[in-house]
């Protein structure tokens, strides 16, 4: 039950995050996955690419087929929305830890 939660609360940290790096340059799937690793989410592509496509659905990002070395690698991008979106969400968090800390 613990696991449910705290994941429903990481999701939205993650989708900060994936809005914060796409702001900065187009990234892609693989590239994401090893950043969040590093800050600690053990994510699989069977978890982040719905995130991204959900994200990509609503408005926040777009996505750019790309030829990789005869490979075609998805590139995501974040959008106006994209932007207006995290700079409200940043706000917000800000506001929180400095409550919380």
């Amino acid at each position: 039950m613990a696991d449910q939660i705290l994941r429903k609360f990481f999701l939205g940290f993650i989708q900060i995050h994936i809005l914060h790096h796409a702001k900065k340059e187009p990234i892609y799937g693989t590239w994401m996955i090893e950043e969040l690793e590093e800050h600690g989410y053990d994510m699989s592509p069977g978890t982040l690419y719905p995130i991204l496509h959900s994200m990509e659905n609503k408005g926040l990002l777009t996505k750019e087929d790309r030829n990789v070395d005869g490979k075609i690698r998805k590139y995501y991008s974040i959008t106006p929305l994209g932007e207006d979106i995290l700079e409200q969400a940043k706000a917000k968090a800000y506001e929180l830890f400095k409550e919380i800390k």
